[in-house]
């Protein structure tokens, strides 16, 4: 029996470990087919009726045009039927008339809509069921041309580049304070990027509620974070692994600049796709308070990622380039906001833009610790509850 054993387990060792790996995932692709071939024996035919579950991704409007974009977030083929605007049933056109799980498409329907009203539009589909979807202000979408493409890259300029440029001009002020208020001044840092962690999770989690489900809902926020947190994990263990092989001490500073200022720009693309989907839909009047809003609230986040560089300040180049890194994200969000807004997609960004802030803040935390080892004193906290503070106060100026 012994001998029979062992034969066995030559003969396996004999084979490659990818194609052992491989048997059980070809065994279990042939039992799945082997069932829905059989039309899956034994379960019965289904009883009640069908679940529609259809969500509206994006909405455009045109001069007598409404154009809506569904998703089928529900189990069962949709076929829409008729569409009703104000009581009163219209004509339309779709590119695919049934939607098959998770399936996409365009609905065109022909409306002499008035700009600045509301108006509730319910889709009836071949089951009897309903589909509303609610505009709540009319108003024309914009073409994605040149001219509009720099209306939004001006906009991110305004609200991402030049504030967060600007503020990191406070380098000189940081080079000139003394050590423990440099540990300070790291301690406002965090509380100021755990706000922007807390703020961009929240956000996605509204927009995930707002789109498809079935594509994981507020849990692709989660996703995201998890990805970004465990993305920069490694990157981090990677620099520093290199740095000791190297021998070198390495410049922490400005590698913990860098981090903060990653973490700051998957922030503000966060907030360039906000900027600009609200634009797209008529929801945001750009006007010289919402620079001047978004101007103060993001200049703080300048002097977040000068803080770090107090011992070692980089060259007028590096810096330039931390503050592209922070501010720039705002532009291409601004573009995929107003010329491609998906709910999903924007929900997994914030949630990258979270996690990548909760990494930095893991990185930055060790940098407060005085000669006692202790992180948390008086003064410090001080400083969380100072960035809190800031950055909510400043975000009163704003709304998007």
């Amino acid at each position: 029996m012994e001998a029979r054993v062992e034969t066995e387990r030559g003969a396996a060792g004999r084979l490659p470990a990818w194609l052992l790996g491989l048997i059980p995932l070809a065994m279990i692709a042939a039992a799945a087919a082997l069932f829905a071939l059989l039309g899956a024996p034994g379960l019965g035919d289904r009883t009640g009726p069908p679940v529609e579950d259809v969500a509206v991704e994006r909405t455009v409007l045109r001069p007598g045009q409404i154009e809506l974009t569904l998703r089928n977030d529900g189990p069962d083929a949709v076929r829409i039927e008729q569409v009703s605007i104000a009581d009163a049933y219209v004509g339309f056109e779709t590119d695919d008339p049934e939607l098959g799980r998770l399936d996409s498409a365009t609905l065109d329907i022909a409306y002499p809509w008035i700009e600045g009203e509301a108006y509730e539009i319910v889709m009836l589909t071949s089951a009897g069921g309903t589909i509303d979807h609610e505009i709540p202000v009319a108003t024309e979408t914009p073409e994605t041309d040149l001219g509009f493409l720099g209306l939004m890259a001006a906009l991110g300029l305004y609200v991402g580049v030049i504030p967060v440029s600007l503020g990191m001009l406070w380098l000189p002020f940081v080079r000139r304070v003394r050590p423990e208020w440099i540990r300070v001044l790291i301690a406002f840092t965090i509380g100021l990027l755990a706000f922007l962690g807390i703020e961009a999770t929240l956000e996605g989690v509204e927009t995930a509620g707002e789109g498809p489900q079935a594509f994981g809902g507020a849990a692709l926020v989660f996703l995201g974070a998890l990805s970004a947190y465990l993305a920069l994990s490694a990157v981090d263990a990677h620099v520093r692994g290199r740095e000791q092989r190297a021998g070198a001490k390495g410049a922490a500073g400005a590698y913990l600049a860098l981090l903060v200022s990653i973490g700051i720009g998957l922030h503000n693309l966060g907030e360039g796709l906000a900027i600009g989907s609200a634009y797209a839909i008529g929801a945001l009047a750009l006007g010289s308070f919402l620079v001047v809003g978004f101007a103060i609230h993001n200049t703080t986040e300048g002097l977040a990622i000068v803080a770090p560089l107090a011992d070692r300040p980089p060259g007028l180049g590096r810096l330039a380039t931390l503050g592209l890194i922070a501010g720039a994200p705002a532009i291409v969000g601004a573009w995929i906001g107003a010329a491609a807004f998906n709910p999903s997609v924007v929900s997994f960004l914030l949630g990258v833009g979270a996690g990548a802030i909760a990494q930095v803040v893991w990185q930055l935390f060790p940098a407060m610790r005085g000669a006692d080892g202790r992180a948390l004193d008086a003064p410090r906290v001080v400083g969380i509850l100072a960035g809190l503070t800031v950055i909510y106060l400043t975000g009163l100026l704003v709304s998007v």
